[in-house]
């Protein structure tokens, strides 16, 4: 007799492809499933009506883990084995966090630069992906014991200022977690899907989503119509969030105190946590840590977080200059996150959006999970009347000769995407190409950030320019990118993932979109520069050719002339005056125009010998 599954949830009959959503946060991680019964999303809840976990683990002297609430309970009493906020850690280098390091009361482990960090417990270390991988693995068990069924397809979000490296190391931690990731969503479009926004095809709008977490900030400007929810783009930092409102109170507290134990920082950090929660309601706060005792008022507390809110509003005027909107164009703000609670946040984003009221009716905690449930319902077939398009953050391009950025797909690119170019060789014979992904806003690939590098071999040996290389680049729906190159008269191909060992740091990826902007005036007269000494480069190889090949069909006094003015051009290059350059490539243009004419009229001649016509 076979069995059917019956969901203890919800009570209907569950089918064995159920797709689950996971907002596995900085803080806290949830699990939430679209009943079939109603069609609603909800948050699936332990009988004491529990639905956060937090995202903590703990190692213990036995070897045994915790993860969530028994974990957290050891935050003040074992903190250098209790790993919190890893989600700060997710692809990242400890160059990239070192600074931060005294935020964390666990061990941060600093080998190279250029490897990703490792957290030390015991006598272990952990990456950031093992430990997330510990959290969702509990996600996974608790959702299991509360459906009573095995889970394995899951939609996970994460921040939209996310970039490869950090959504591989996601997707990764997934897997190891015996998850099968069908989907990587970016947490406001989720946020926009738990509001219901497009769900009406005659509905349009365009919307911000302000979604700061624990310890991520995203903003992403959207627009629904047609049952379509398109992203016009997209900002964040992903280093801002509610741990550093609470380390901007402890360092305030610690300085006053002189506390500098990583042990009382601990408690200093959980206090400072408790005081933010009270003063969101309260006046004055007053609690204590060890023999210590701290005040704090609110305006105090509204003058330390307002720098780090600024940094928020910061990014949403850049997704709105993105847009090419302004706050007015914006209908509707929906809130996200749990530090959305604090109220200064809702006051100052009300000012910035020029807004009397805010959507946040739904749970800021649950609103991401339960965007990701309905995503996950979507893929799973269930809900066919929405459509998702994201986008990328940063352009992505391959290095051109002379150091220049070839952007194949631009940023705010809605993904899935696919872009191709064709190249060709540089040099006669040339049997390989070395194509080099970068990621980043700037005209010069030294400016912005190398993803990985593709080696084409093989290429058949042909006269320069007359190989036609295609490069292809495929983003997919998890905004992780597939690099093929192929040589398309001979058929050779070769294809990456780009899998970049480090991530880039936040202030990188603001810096690069500040840097672009500032920089755009010379940059163009960077690149017009490049491209003018790449142009004579080319004359000169050209002609220093023609000179070898064709010494018979010249007078000494056009050599002369010709290797002269080659001479000129040489020196004219180190100037680096663009106008000057292109001035002198014409001149040696001009010079040598009748030779190619000669050379024509004497293979004609060749050709025609002992010919009748």
């Amino acid at each position: 007799m076979g069995k059917i599954a019956i969901n203890i949830a919800t009570g209907s009959i569950q089918k064995n492809d159920t797709v689950l959503g996971i907002d596995l946060g900085t803080t806290n991680s949830l699990i939430a499933i679209v009943r079939e019964d109603t069609k609603q999303a909800i948050a699936l809840r332990e009988i004491d009506g529990l639905a956060l976990v937090p995202s903590i683990v703990h190692f213990d002297a036995f070897g045994h883990t915790s993860v969530g609430t028994k974990a957290a309970e050891k935050l003040l009493t074992d903190p250098q084995n209790t790993i919190y906020s890893v989600k700060r850690l997710m692809g990242k280098t400890y160059k990239d966090v070192q600074q931060e390091s005294g935020f964390f009361a666990y061990k941060v482990i600093d080998e190279q630069d250029d490897s990703l960090v490792k957290i030390q417990a015991r006598d272990q270390f952990y990456s950031p992906i093992e430990l997330s991988a510990l959290i969702l693995k509990e996600l996974k068990a608790r959702a299991e014991h509360i459906l009573k069924t095995p889970v394995q397809k899951v939609v996970i979000t994460v921040p939209a200022y996310f970039n490869d490296t950090q959504r591989q190391a996601t997707r990764d931690a997934g897997r190891l977690a015996g998850l099968d990731v069908l989907r990587i969503v970016n947490e406001p479009t989720a946020a926009s899907l738990a509001y219901g926004m497009g769900l009406r095809p005659d509905e349009e709008k365009t919307i911000a989503v302000y979604d700061l977490g624990g310890g991520t900030f995203d903003i992403s400007i959207l627009h629904l119509h047609n049952g379509i929810c398109e992203v016009l783009s997209t900002n964040g930092d992903t280093y801002l969030g509610g741990d550093d409102l609470d380390k901007a109170i402890a360092d305030f507290w610690a300085e006053q105190s002189g506390i500098l134990d990583p042990g009382e920082r601990q408690s200093l950090r959980l206090l400072a946590e408790a005081a933010k929660k009270h003063l969101s309601e309260q006046e004055v706060f007053e609690g204590k840590a060890g023999e210590h005792t701290f005040t704090l008022h609110k305006d105090q507390f509204e003058s330390l977080i307002d720098p780090l809110l600024q940094r928020s509003l910061d990014c949403c005027a850049h997704a709105l200059k993105d847009a090419g909107l302004t706050a007015k164009d914006i209908d509707e703000v929906v809130m996200v996150g749990g530090s959305t609670r604090t109220p200064r946040v809702k006051e100052l984003v009300k000012a910035f959006f020029q807004k009397e009221t805010l959507n946040d009716t739904l749970n800021p905690d649950e609103v991401v999970a339960l965007g990701a449930a309905i995503q996950a319902d979507i893929l799973s077939g269930n809900n066919t009347e929405m459509l998702l398009l994201d986008v990328t953050p940063l352009s992505l391009g391959i290095e051109t000769m002379g150091g220049l950025m070839d952007v194949l797909i631009p940023r705010n690119s809605k993904i899935p995407n696919k872009a191709s170019r064709q190249y060709t060789t540089q040099k006669d014979g040339q049997s390989s190409m070395r194509i080099s992904v970068f990621q980043g806003e700037r005209d010069l690939v030294k400016d912005n950030r190398n993803l990985g590098t593709l080696n084409l071999t093989g290429i058949p040996g042909m006269p320069a320019g007359l190989p036609k290389v295609e490069v292809t680049f495929m983003i997919d729906a998890d905004g992780i990118l597939k690099v093929t190159a192929k040589e398309l008269r001979s058929g050779v191909a070769q294809s990456i993932e780009v899998t970049p060992k480090y991530g880039l740091t936040d202030e990188q990826m603001e810096q690069m979109l500040l840097d672009s902007l500032s920089h755009a005036k010379s940059d163009i007269q960077a690149r017009a520069l490049v491209e003018a000494g790449t142009e004579a480069t080319q004359m000169i190889d050209t002609v220093e050719k023609f000179l070898e090949k064709n010494t018979g069909l010249l007078s000494e006094e056009e050599i002369s002339l010709t290797r002269k003015q080659i001479g000129i051009l040489k020196e004219t290059m180190d100037t680096k005056d663009k106008n000057l350059i292109q001035q002198e490539t014409e001149t040696l243009n001009e010079i040598t125009r009748p030779y190619a004419e000669r050379l024509m009229d004497a293979a004609l001649k060749t050709a025609m010998k002992g010919k009748r016509i």
